[in-house]
C-alpha cells in the first residue's frame, strides 16, 4: 500500500465527519463581524476599505480562531483511529506508521487550505455587500487578498505541525486540547517579543500584525521580514512535523 492508497483511506475515514461545518465556522463568524463592525465608519470616499475590512477580519482569525479550528481537526482525525482501537487495526497492517501519520497530516493540510479559501470566498462576498451598500466603488484587491491568504496557510504550517505533533504525544484529546490551547492563548503576548520567531503559534498572528503595521504607516516595505524568519519556520516545521511521525503508534506498537 502506497502514500497515495493511505491518502484516499484517510480522505474516506473524514468524509462523514463534521470537518467540513468546522472549516466554515471560524470565517464565518469573523468575517461577518469584523466586515459588519468596521463597514459603519466607511465613507463613499473612502479608498482604504478592502485592505482595512480585511486587517479587521484576519486579525482575530489568525491569532486565536483559525488555531482553534485546526486543534479540534486533528483531535477529530486523531479520534477517528483511538475509537474501537482503529489504531491498533492499522498498525496490524503492513503499513509503516510514518506514512500513516504523514498521511494524516496531509489531510490536516487539506482541511487548512479548504479552510483559508472558505476564508476568502465569505470575506469576498461580505466585503461586496458592505461596500455596495456604503456606496464605495474601490475594486476589489484580488491579489492582495490572495497573498495574504497565501501567507496565513504558510505560515500557519509550523503551528500547524506542533498541533499534530502535540495530538500523537498525547494521546488523552482533553490533555492535547488542553496543552494546544495553552500554547495558542498567549501567541499575541509572544508576537510582540524577540522570541517570536521561534513560537510557531503566533506566525500567522505576527503576519497579520506587520500587515496592520504597513497599513497604518502607509508604506510600500513590508514589515515581516522573510529572513531569519523563513530558515527558522522551515526548521520547526521539520522538527515537529518529524517528531509527529515518529511517534506515531510507538506506543502501541510496544
Amino acid at each position: 500500500m502506497n502514500f497515495f492508497d493511505l491518502l484516499s483511506i484517510e480522505f474516506m475515514k473524514v468524509k462523514r465527519s463534521k470537518m467540513v461545518p468546522l472549516i466554515f465556522a471560524a470565517p464565518l463568524l469573523v468575517v461577518a463581524s469584523g466586515v459588519a463592525s468596521l463597514s459603519r465608519y466607511f465613507t463613499p470616499e473612502y479608498t482604504n476599505a478592502w485592505p482595512a475590512m480585511f486587517i479587521q477580519s484576519a486579525l482575530v482569525y489568525a491569532y486565536y480562531l483559525l488555531p482553534f479550528s485546526m486543534i479540534v481537526a486533528c483531535v477529530m482525525i486523531a479520534g477517528r483511529e483511538t475509537q474501537n482501537n482503529g489504531i491498533l487495526k492499522m498498525l496490524a497492517l503492513p503499513v509503516s506508521r510514518n506514512i500513516l501519520s504523514l498521511a494524516k497530516f496531509f489531510v490536516l493540510m487539506f482541511y487548512l487550505f479548504m479552510e483559508m479559501v472558505v476564508f476568502l470566498a465569505v470575506f469576498i462576498a461580505a466585503g461586496m455587500v458592505a461596500t455596495s451598500t456604503m456606496g464605495i466603488t474601490e475594486a476589489l484587491p484580488i491579489l492582495y487578498l490572495l497573498k495574504w491568504c497565501i501567507g496565513l496557510f504558510l505560515t500557519m504550517l509550523p503551528s500547524l505541525a506542533a498541533m499534530w505533533a502535540i495530538t500523537v504525544l498525547f494521546e488523552k484529546p482533553l490533555l492535547s486540547v488542553g496543552l494546544n490551547l495553552l500554547l495558542v492563548i498567549p501567541g499575541v503576548l509572544a508576537a510582540n517579543t524577540p522570541l517570536w520567531i521561534i513560537y510557531p503559534y503566533c506566525y500567522s498572528g505576527y503576519l497579520v500584525s506587520c500587515s496592520l503595521h504597513d497599513f497604518t504607516a502607509e508604506t510600500s516595505s513590508a514589515a515581516f521580514a522573510l529572513m531569519p524568519f523563513l530558515p527558522c519556520a522551515a526548521a520547526v516545521f521539520a522538527v515537529l512535523l518529524a517528531l509527529s511521525v515518529t511517534q506515531f503508534g510507538k506506543k502501541e506498537m510496544r
